[in-house]
């Protein structure tokens, strides 16, 4: 027998299947760490059918990180300047909803502010969308996927009417041209990356286009690199689409029968000529001819971007863009083709299905849309009217409330905006400013636990049992498989709790996740991403499953004893009835919109749109919201690194991944560093309009010239004055609202190679 408890890796958003089992096996040595700690041990899950049981290096030792400097119990301080003391869970509950209706009744539930996780499973999502815009009857809650996925959420729904990746992993072997703009995924997402890579190097007339300023591993197995300029996004795809027009190559069939908006679009992209985009965007006529030829002559061309595309300050235009040129050429709804934005989070998907941002409602649903609020006050018991019609803040709105003492009390649960958030000492000093704060993680200390009045312990990966979808819409149930440390809870169960201290004691009346999951699948009945058919039981039966996926394409036969393991309480199956009885308006499915248990959305042709037409979207290109200067002479751009994930809260306590990047550097092109008199491994001061940090110099060609790049997973608890985003601005996109923090203006100014000898004897001496 097995000894594998079946789960997912926590980190990106491909969602790698993992096993995972004790550090102690019969007939096995223990498992353990450089410093003898006993680890459990960890696999890929060949049955997956999302990585087929390939895992990378963040998934392989995710188990080191489990006991490495958790935060076990409550704790509390009366202000900033005071020690934090342990108090009991009772304690910090009282002191949080004392306080919270404190600001409801002084302030009013706006003052009240929620900011969430892409680490969130889809019920801890779901819990605090209940609690904070059914309950309270505020929209103010926002999640990191709003400097992730916003953009490609935007950009879904202008042209689809809905959001929701229209493609799937099997399309990257099915594939004739892969076009990647914008994403790293050979670091990023590096076992989907791997299934294209192995499918290119076997058949050589499958094409692979690289956009990307970096000459990144992604872009050195591509067969043509544009390097363009930050910025000239749209210029690229106007242009190709220019050409695409010119030579004829376009689906007027489809155009006629399934699009709205092309003569707009048409008009736009006549401006667009080779030798334009060619000079704007940096690059030979020819390669952007040649880009053009290979998605003309491929009959299943298959787009792929990532953040390069949405943190931007046209980030819904580029993803619309992209999007155009699938519509132009008829290229979606078939395998092997489509627009196909990867996920940065490991339940990004899972939360904006449960509605975790600021403008949405669960299902899928819109907060501005009356009839989507109507669905679900009825669905959740409430008054007209109580969920309010006005999105909420976003991420950095709560960062300017506070400045504006709007904001009276901010919760922040598995996230780290003292190292994430764009221009960071700004962002640092609103949270100071913040009245209650409270920060609710599994780890202690990180960036952000040094502005909170309190901390909550929270359970994380493997200590609780929830699911997560993936980039490919794929829903996997990720099996708690050990207890959670000391005190700490899950997140929807500290939720729910303070949900019924406050008086809500039916609407959170969940002995488990498993009810929790049941209730808000019901919530995604004839929507797009439905997954009435999807349940823990089934999850945990039949493994991993896409959506859509109704209930009655789904029939589970199991013994009393197989159930009686699987569900606890007797009550999973025959769930509250007044929790799961939808309002009627929600049973009359569009059958034309819906395409159960298909692979890949909109094989019909039709879309979630009032006409069932895609929608083209007509921009021209408007460039970087800071472009450089004589004063500020680079184009800063930030990214990732293969072994970190964000802000090292997990992987900066893994020692194989800190010696394979020891540190942050800050990538410059030999003609820029001969120019600066810069030689590698030199400090070089980074200066932007809003702050500065230091890093060692790595001159390599595979950055263009004129753009710096600068890893962004170090924090000050990691690297002293190496914080990438005390660089960035917080302008954003108008419609999406996710900031522009791939790209901002800096300076350089080289450190002496004195004080270069004593950084790194430093640095040595902190490691």
């Amino acid at each position: 027998m097995s000894e594998f408890t079946k789960t997912l890796c926590p980190y990106c958003g491909v969602g790698c299947g993992l096993e995972v089992s004790p550090p102690a096996e019969l007939g096995k040595a223990t498992n353990r760490d450089n410093q003898g700690n006993p680890i459990w041990r960890v696999r890929g899950d060949k049955a997956h059918p999302s990585s087929q049981g390939m895992v990378c290096v963040k998934g392989a030792t995710i188990a080191e990180s489990l006991d490495k400097n958790r935060l076990h119990y409550p704790m509390v301080r009366e202000s900033l300047d005071q020690e934090f003391r342990r108090v009991s869970w009772d304690e910090a509950f009282d002191l949080i909803t004392k306080r919270i209706q404190t600001v409801r009744f002084t302030q009013g539930p706006e003052a009240i502010c929620m900011y969430g996780s892409g680490q969130f499973q889809t019920e801890d999502y779901y819990i605090a969308q209940k609690f904070m815009k059914g309950c309270l009857g505020t929209n103010n809650f926002d999640a990191n996927s709003r400097l992730c996925m916003s953009s490609a959420v935007a950009g879904y729904i202008q042209s689809f009417g809905s959001d929701g990746p229209p493609c799937c992993y099997e399309d990257l072997e099915l594939t004739d041209c892969a076009f990647l703009i914008g994403t790293n995924a050979a670091e990023c997402h590096p076992i989907a990356f791997n299934r294209l890579a192995k499918y290119h190097k076997k058949n050589r007339k499958v094409k692979m286009i690289v956009v990307d300023p970096r000459r990144t591993p992604t872009a050195e197995v591509a067969d043509l690199h544009l390097a363009i300029r930050p910025g000239t996004d749209i210029d690229l795809l106007n242009g190709i689409a220019h050409l695409l027009m010119r030579w004829n190559h376009v689906d007027t069939m489809f155009i006629e029968d399934c699009t709205s908006n092309f003569p707009a679009y048409a008009e736009v992209i006549r401006h667009y000529p080779p030798e334009v985009v060619a000079r704007e965007c940096g690059i030979t006529i020819e390669d952007l001819e040649t880009a053009a030829r290979y998605w003309s002559q491929s009959k299943r061309v298959l787009s792929l971007w990532s953040m390069g595309v949405n943190q931007s300050s046209e980030g819904t235009a580029k993803v619309r863009t992209i999007i155009n040129l699938h519509l132009m050429t008829g290229q979606i709804g078939k395998p092997g083709a489509g627009p196909f934005s990867l996920t940065g989070q490991p339940n990004a998907m899972g939360g904006r299905e449960a509605g975790g941002l600021a403008h949405l409602l669960p299902g899928y649903r819109l907060v501005k849309n009356p009839e989507h609020r109507a669905e679900i006050e009825e669905f959740w018991g409430l008054n007209p009217g109580q969920i309010s019609p006005h999105p909420g803040l976003t991420a950095w709105d709560m960062i300017t409330g506070l400045e504006n003492n709007a904001v009276g009390l901010l919760w922040i649960a598995a996230t780290n905006p003292a190292v994430s958030m764009p221009d960071l000492e700004r962002t640092k000093k609103a949270l100071l400013r913040s009245p209650f704060t409270i920060y609710q993680d599994a780890y202690y200390p990180t960036e952000t636990s040094a502005y909170a009045h309190v901390l909550l312990p929270a359970a994380q990966w493997g200590e609780k049992t929830g699911v997560m979808t993936n980039s490919e819409r794929t829903v996997t149930l990720c099996q708690a498989f050990r207890q959670p440390p000391r005190e700490a809870k899950p997140d929807w169960e500290i939720f729910a709790e303070v949900g019924r201290r406050l008086g809500f004691t039916k609407e959170f009346a969940f002995a488990n996740s498993a009810e929790v999951y049941a209730e808000f699948a019901k919530l995604t009945k004839n929507r797009l991403c439905e997954m009435t058919g999807i349940s823990h039981a089934q999850l945990k039966a039949q493994g991993p499953t896409q959506w859509p996926h109704p209930e009655k394409s789904y029939e589970l036969r199991v013994k009393s004893d197989e159930l009686e393991s699987s569900t606890p309480n007797s009550s999973l199956l025959t769930p509250n009835s007044s929790l799961l009885t939808p309002n009627s308006s929600l049973l009359t499915p569009n059958s034309s919109l819906l395409t159960p248990n298909s692979k890949r959305l909109y094989t019909n042709l039709r879309f979630h749109t009032p006409d069932g037409r895609a929608r083209f979207g007509a921009y021209y290109s408007k460039g970087l919201a800071e472009p450089p200067n004589p004063d500020y002479p680079f184009v800063l751009t930030t990214g990732r690194l293969y072994g970190h994930w964000h802000t090292q809260t997990r992987t900066g306590r893994i020692e194989k991944i800190c010696k394979m990047h020891p540190e942050p550097f800050i990538e410059i092109h030999p003609r820029d560093a001969a120019r600066l008199g810069i030689v590698d491994n030199q400090y070089v001061e980074v200066r932007s309009r809003r702050g500065e940090a230091k890093f060692p110099a790595k001159v390599t060609k595979a950055i263009a010239p004129g753009t710096v790049f600068v890893p962004m997973h170090w924090g000050y608890l990691w690297a002293d004055n190496a914080e990438a985003n005390a660089l960035t601005h917080p302008e954003s996109c108008p419609d999406s609202l996710q900031p522009e923090l791939k790209a901002c203006a800096v300076q350089l100014t080289p450190i002496s190679l004195e004080t270069t000898v004593k950084n790194h004897q430093l640095q040595s001496l902190q490691r």
